[in-house]
Parts: C-alpha cells; sequence; structure tokens
C-alpha cells in the first residue's frame, strides 16, 4: 500500500500536465458561415472549400467555438 501512493502521484501529475498541455495545442479553423469543424494542419483537404480566411487557434478556442475534429484528421 505504501508503494501504491507515489505511484498514484505520479500518475495524477502526469494526468494533469498532459491536459495543459493538449489544451494549448494550435488548430486551424475557417471562418465561413457554414464552418463547424477544426484541423490539425493548415494544408489539410477538408479546409480547401474554406470560402473565407484560415485562422490559427488553440485546440480550447477551437472547442469553445463548437468545432469538432475534421474526418480528414482520423
Amino acid at each position: 500500500m505504501k508503494n501504491l501512493k507515489p505511484t498514484l502521484l505520479i500518475i495524477s501529475l502526469l494526468i494533469f500536465i498532459s491536459a495543459f498541455t493538449f489544451q494549448d495545442t494550435s488548430v486551424y479553423i475557417c471562418k465561413g458561415p457554414s464552418s463547424k469543424k477544426y484541423h490539425l494542419k493548415s494544408n489539410c483537404r477538408g479546409l480547401s472549400n474554406c470560402s473565407s480566411e484560415i485562422y490559427k487557434v488553440t485546440l480550447t478556442e477551437a472547442k469553445d467555438l463548437k468545432r469538432t475534429l475534421c474526418g480528414w484528421e482520423d
């Protein structure tokens, strides 16, 4: 039981760090009227029909805009 506490502490710390790391990841979105996805790469084929500018935002911002991951990125 004594060895379990340090292990749980390390696992908790890694989960905490990874949560913040992934939220600051940059993604790309189109701000066109029908855009609903975010993209991991600026040259994703899902952005080829963008009718406006392509913007680099954080993953958190994209999710706040109710965007979901592009199907080409899976």
